[in-house]
């Protein structure tokens, strides 16, 4: 991808609101626009003179939650994708993402801990039956494909925070003794060993509770030792769903005994610092929040919530219920290998949603696959980037472009603005630079005109149909 240097674009503004910027500036406006057919493209901004009944939406001082940043999956897939590319091919890509000055600067990831769908083949860190005590703990595995993947984009980015999260537990731990939790002609599971939602599949015995939360401080361990910043876990990926691929169900009482009882004392006493994230939760469900949260026990130990897939229907509900609690966006909709424009726009809803219920990172799935854009599992799947196994060719989706509208001028740090009018399309961010980067889509078939109100003054901008813009707003003393 080429490094396309933008140019400012001028414009005189005045903001008077004290939020904002001082009276009396030259305010520099950015606009990149992306399409279907042309992407990350510079535009000139003119400066308007507009009555109070046409604009359509104002920028308001009051500021909501701060953004930490941006992210990706780290996958054994995604690395065996990248490893078709010889060491420049590969670096190109790897800077794209990572890179804190020209890339995509993602800053927090997340990795599985053990198999996932995007894994080679099951294995866990521990696949020993009956080791109760960790003795035979290792990262063996993950030393081929997940550390030199995180390593290589620490090049680029080297205080990269990663998250973890099992997808399973060790097979022995749970009650149908095999990675998933239901059968299928891919995963070699007896009918009868197939699990339920609302039925928790964890062995829920004090030797092995207590050797799980022994296996999570191994991981933490063993993972900082690597000279990676891994700042803590979420406890299971989408425990409530029955899948064919690695998986297990915990009903949240259940969870919550675990955490409060074995996991939360036994962090808190070997990497205090770790944090213990309520998640990935993927049900419409608030009173499955409100059992971990409002366990006496359990809720000390919570340090956020992470929300996936129908969780957004839950979270709108939660952050107004909770609203000092750190929230999430764990996994961004995969779709169905489409990679194409209409699931970028459907992901720029998602991002709104998130946004504008509180979350603080939104993390995208697959950075990188090949052609197949296939699980070991058999789903197609969407991912940013494509690279061809058999000519190497890279491909940047149209997904890579419309988180960049967001993290490329999104700093850690920033600030959500409240914001008011006709938005549904729009989100606003006040930078810690003092900058303010504006994100507006037009998924529609239409023109749409945007007439911006900051302090005294608008921009105007008339916005392509089914285009995503970006707007940055940085001032300097006249």
């Amino acid at each position: 991808m080429p490094d396309i240097k933008i140019p400012l674009l001028k414009i005189l503004l005045i903001w008077n609101c004290c939020a904002f910027l001082s009276a009396e500036i030259l305010a520099q406006v950015q606009w990149t626009e992306s399409t279907a057919g042309k992407v990350w493209f510079s535009k000139t901004l003119d400066a308007v003179s507009l009555a109070d009944d046409q604009v359509n939406v104002t920028l308001l001082a009051e500021e909501k939650q701060q953004v930490d940043g941006f992210g990706a999956c780290f996958n054994e897939l995604g690395w065996k994708a990248l490893s078709v590319l010889d060491e420049a091919g590969r670096e190109a890509i790897l800077m794209n993402l990572f890179d804190p000055e020209t890339g995509l600067k993602l800053n927090i990831c997340r990795m599985p801990i053990g198999a996932n769908d995007y894994a080679r083949d099951y294995y866990s860190l521990n696949d020993s039956a009956g080791d109760f005590g960790m003795k035979y703990f290792s990262i063996g595995r993950d030393r081929e494909m997940l550390i030199p993947f995180i390593q290589a984009a620490m090049k680029y980015r080297p205080n990269l925070r990663v998250w973890g999260s099992p997808w399973c537990p060790p097979a022995w731990m749970k009650t149908n003794s095999h990675y998933a939790c239901r059968p299928d002609a891919n995963n070699g599971m007896k009918p009868e060993q197939a699990g339920q939602e609302g039925k928790t599949q964890f062995r829920m015995e004090p030797l092995y509770l207590k050797a799980y939360a022994l296996y999570f401080t191994r991981y933490i361990q063993a993972y900082r030792n690597e000279g990676i910043n891994l700042t803590g876990i979420h406890v299971q990926n989408e425990m409530n769903s029955c899948q064919n691929f690695p998986s297990c169900i915990w009903t949240a009482a259940d969870l919550g005994l675990f955490i409060g009882k074995y996991l939360g004392p036994a962090l808190k006493e070997t990497v205090p610092d770790a944090e213990i994230w309520y998640g990935t939760f993927e049900r419409p469900s608030v009173e499955k929040i409100d059992t971990i949260l409002q366990d006496p026990v359990a809720a000390p130990f919570i340090d956020g919530i992470s929300f996936q897939w129908a969780g957004k229907q839950a979270i709108t509900g939660v952050h107004a219920k909770y609203p000092g609690m750190k929230l999430m966006q764990s996994e961004t909709e995969c779709g169905y290998g489409s990679n194409d424009w209409k699931a970028a726009e459907y992901t720029f809803t998602l991002m709104k949603h998130y946004f504008s219920n509180g979350v603080s990172v939104y993390t995208f799935w697959n950075s990188v696959l090949d052609e197949t854009g296939k699980s070991m599992w058999g789903w197609k799947q969407n991912s940013m980037i494509t690279i061809n196994s058999q000519t190497g060719e890279v491909t940047y989706n149209p997904e890579f472009y419309l988180l960049k509208h967001f993290s490329y001028y999104i700093q850690p740090g920033a600030r959500m603005l409240a914001t008011s009018g006709d938005d549904g399309e729009l989100l606003a961010f006040r930078n810690p630079d003092g900058s303010v980067a504006v994100i507006a889509g037009n998924t529609g078939d239409a023109f749409r005109i945007i007439n911006l109100k900051a302090g005294n003054e608008m921009l105007s901008a008339n916005l392509e149909p089914h285009s995503l813009n970006t707007f940055v707003i940085r001032a300097t003393k006249r």
